[in-house]
């Protein structure tokens, strides 16, 4: 049986947390429980936001055996796939895009699980239950954002259209120190990452890497400030409230690295990161006063230097960015799902999302052909 619950609260905890990171698995807070309530419970991804969770769960025999993380959308805000041409393209035709159905993590670019369940068959029945809500909804369509390779695979065919798009994520392939991963670089781009790092002290900034009871308040306080003066600068109206930050701060201080600079006894900027098992999450970031390279240590060579002391596999720095190519993170390729009910809608995606497809792939190949590494790296 299936339900789409109108809160992550509906779900039980320990139902959700299961399902969306397996005990043996790779472990993203990102997905857990906890993360998506404190999107509820502080405004952000409700109805009255343009969020109205319709969370799809299976049951069977009484017992909770496959969720899927779904919103109902009135707008395409806050995604970081972007339909707008297609919403635009739908409405000049005489068609109504919105409400869609959005499977994602809210304002979050972070590749993971979307069809939580332990069976093959029951990813396909909760994949075929979006499509049944969709009707149900009276909704354009389903679009399933940032979802493994797996399920791309696994999922993609007649109904479901395949789209792919590009991140840059930094790999750790075991190095001791940051030293150790300059030594892999060419020589230029070994010699302009220190000349960055260096010119942050002689700025006279001093970087803090704060995880657990380390956070306080008052660090959310400045980081707000932080968030909100380069997201309206960069986007118009930042997503996150101040409510959300003190929520994952009470809930999930020991998954999250906050980064935070400071000049002459005053924090001036920060960068959001979450701790999985095996990756760091970069998420936002903000400055209230602007120094040359202060993003770039901030941001990535911070967390470059947390993952290492912790013997993480990888750092996912976000949405796009090919600036940070020359400092170590590599061309990854991301995949999304996208189901559109009306059939000449989707036949002219479709042919779209195959022309884009092979773009995304030759972006690919000559980014990677700018790689800063002496020797070619795989991962």
């Amino acid at each position: 049986m299936l339900k789409a619950m109108t809160s992550a609260l509906s779900v039980p905890r320990e139902d959700w947390d299961r399902l969306a990171n397996p005990p043996g698995d790779e472990f993203n807070p990102l997905l857990s429980h906890d993360f998506f309530r404190c999107l509820e419970e502080s405004g952000c991804a409700v109805a009255r936001a343009g969020w109205a969770p319709r969370h799809l769960v299976l049951e069977s025999d009484g017992a909770i055996t496959g969720i899927v993380p779904c919103y109902r959308k009135t707008n395409s805000y806050g995604e970081y796939v972007f339909d707008h041409g297609w919403a635009n393209a739908y409405a000049q035709a005489g068609g109504r895009y919105y409400p869609k159905l959005q499977v994602s993590i809210p304002f979050t670019p972070v590749t993971g699980r979307r069809f939580f369940s332990s069976s093959d068959a029951g990813r396909k029945t909760l994949a075929d239950g979006l499509i049944a809500l969709c009707t149900e909804q009276n909704a354009s369509s389903v679009h399933a954002t940032f979802v493994t390779e797996d399920e791309w695979t696994a999922l993609g065919g007649k109904r479901w259209l395949q789209r792919n798009d590009i991140q840059f994520h930094w790999h750790n392939p075991g190095y001791d120190s940051f030293d150790d991963f300059l030594k892999s670089l060419s020589s230029q781009k070994r010699k302009n990452i220190r000349k960055e790092r260096a010119s942050i002290a002689a700025n006279g900034i001093t970087m803090h890497a704060l995880t657990g009871s380390a956070i306080a308040e008052r660090h959310w306080d400045a980081f707000y400030d932080f968030y909100m003066d380069t997201g309206a600068r960069k986007w118009g109206t930042p997503y996150l409230n101040r409510d959300f930050f003190s929520l994952i701060g009470q809930s999930m201080a020991d998954h999250i690295l906050l980064v935070m600079a400071e000049r002459g006894g005053r924090l001036i900027a920060g960068a959001l990161n979450f701790i999985g098992s095996h990756a760091l999450y970069g998420r936002n970031w903000g400055a209230i006063e602007h120094h040359p390279n202060l993003h770039f240590e901030t941001c990535y060579y911070q967390a470059i230097d947390f993952a290492i002391a912790r013997r993480l596999q990888r750092v996912e720095a976000g949405a796009q960015g090919a600036h940070k190519l020359a400092r170590g993170y590599l061309p990854q390729k991301t995949y999304s799902l996208h189901y559109l009910a009306h059939p000449g809608l989707s036949r002219a995606v479709e042919h779209y999302l195959e022309a884009e497809r092979e773009g995304v792939d030759q972006e690919q190949e000559a980014l990677a052909a700018h790689s800063p590494f002496r020797q070619q790296v795989d991962f």
